[in-house]
């Protein structure tokens, strides 16, 4: 069996080019008319599926084969869809930039395993003529794959419209104008989070005005009927309690991440470290996000000064990145150190640039009870900060692509509790091992 999916993916010539711009625009603007969107986000990011998901009112997903598969990513979006009049699939760097420069992972990759067709974002700042020479190449450079139109994003002026559309062979979906209302501001880690943006109700206009939406509708309806998924099997009945923080400091979490420890069989609870107390669960999942901005509200939240009677008890406590930071004993920015959890013996140390980026392979040692031997996953890190221990540390992560903590090894571990700085994708096989765990925990 198959369905109909009207789908397009949103491409661009490079990062920075406005793809989650014309991605947020398109979003809102089919919103606005009525149609309902599924939204999706090519690679590891956490930040722009934070904009999708409050433009649509449906959580925006991660399609990433190098972490996920390629059967995985044509499973989730094909669930995920159920419902959607019309799937955006925002693509990550360039159209072709894949991991390790290769084409795995790529926008084009996605494109070609959802038979979706493609509209490429051009920035045609500092250029009329010449863009038509970067057109070509996109259009030639992988058949397979070739964009099906552009989107001209940041337009200086009519005049320069008008110097590009002489002699343009290729099908323009919409000329968007330079205007700085419609840029996201950004820090470190990318993105400001979609929390932050009071986005106006112009955008949908704009777009409406700029972009030619029924041939972008028409083109996604192109898109060949996708086999309907697999059916999952019932979620197993709640057993467990498990924590999840989630507020401005901790905001990175997949959704499949979620699901999975839900049909796992855990009741998940919500809860804020920096305004709620700890809440009465029997493990704790402490996702990544900006904990250094809030580092001072965080290091008097009375959260945190119960966290480490709830991990001294051997109740299981999984934290990655933001989770790894707030673990810590201290946390030190602008040369203000700030006390935190002092579950795990280490100091953490943030610096003006990225220590470490890009995809994490690994298997977990056994040095923690809730991750067994050999239980293999992947990921991806991404961080600002460095971390300080004794040589003596234990980690439960031995990493075969990425950098970790130290020297491949990642997830210090302290009793039943690790922290990591990378962003694990759940596998059936990790999420079990955590939920078991806390089930343990709860019977003790």
């Amino acid at each position: 069996m198959s369905r109909a999916i009207p789908r397009i993916v949103i491409g661009g010539t490079w990062s920075g080019c406005g793809k989650t711009t014309v991605a947020r625009g398109l979003m809102a603007a089919f919103t606005a008319r009525g149609l309902t969107v599924q939204p999706f986000k090519v690679g590891p990011d956490f930040i722009d599926p934070s904009h999708h998901t409050a433009i649509c009112g449906r959580v925006s997903r991660n399609l990433d084969p190098f972490m996920m598969g390629e059967a995985e990513v044509r499973e989730v979006f094909a669930r995920a869809s159920e419902g959607a009049d019309l799937a955006i699939i925002e693509g990550v760097m360039g159209l072709f930039d894949g991991v390790d420069g290769g084409p795995v992972s790529s926008t084009a990759h996605v494109a070609e395993l959802l038979s979706a067709p493609v509209i490429l974002v051009v920035e045609p700042r500092g250029m009329s003529g010449s863009v038509h020479a970067v057109i070509r190449g996109y259009s030639t450079h992988r058949p397979g794959t070739s964009p099906a139109g552009f989107i001209f994003n940041r337009v200086g002026s009519p005049r320069h419209r008008s110097l590009i559309e002489a002699g343009l062979s290729a099908k323009a979906f919409g000329w968007i104008p330079r205007r700085e209302d419609l840029t996201l501001s950004s820090r470190h880690l990318g993105l400001v989070m979609a929390s932050e943006v009071q986005p106006g109700p112009e955008q949908a206009g704009i777009f409406e005005e700029c972009c030619d939406l029924d041939a972008i509708l028409e083109l996604a309806r192109t898109a060949p009927p996708v086999p309907e998924p697999e059916p999952q099997p019932p979620a197993k009945p709640a057993r467990v309690r498990i924590g999840v923080a989630r507020d401005a400091a901790f905001c990175f979490a997949y959704q499949e991440n979620l699901d999975r420890l839900t049909r796992a069989g855990a009741d998940l609870v919500f809860f804020s470290p920096l305004s709620d107390p700890l809440p009465d669960v029997d493990g704790i999942y402490l996702p990544g996000g900006y904990p250094e901005i809030h580092a001072r509200a965080l290091s008097s939240s009375p959260c945190l000064r119960r966290l480490p009677d709830a991990c001294g008890d051997g109740m299981p406590v999984y934290g990655e990145c933001g989770g790894l930071l707030v673990l810590s004993e201290s946390l030190r920015t602008e040369e203000v150190e700030f006390p935190m959890a002092g579950v795990l013996p280490a100091r953490i140390i943030l610096t003006g640039r990225a220590q470490a980026l890009g995809y994490v392979v690994g298997r977990a040692t056994g040095a923690a009870p809730f991750l067994p031997a050999g239980l293999l996953f992947r990921g991806h890190e991404f961080h600002y900060s460095r971390l300080e221990c004794g040589r003596d540390a234990r980690f439960s992560l031995a990493l075969t692509r990425g950098r970790g903590i130290r020297d491949g090894h990642d997830g210090l571990t302290e009793g039943n509790t690790v922290g990591a700085y990378t962003h694990v994708y759940f596998t059936d096989a990790f999420a079990g091992s955590l939920v078991r765990a806390a089930g343990e925990y709860r019977r003790t």
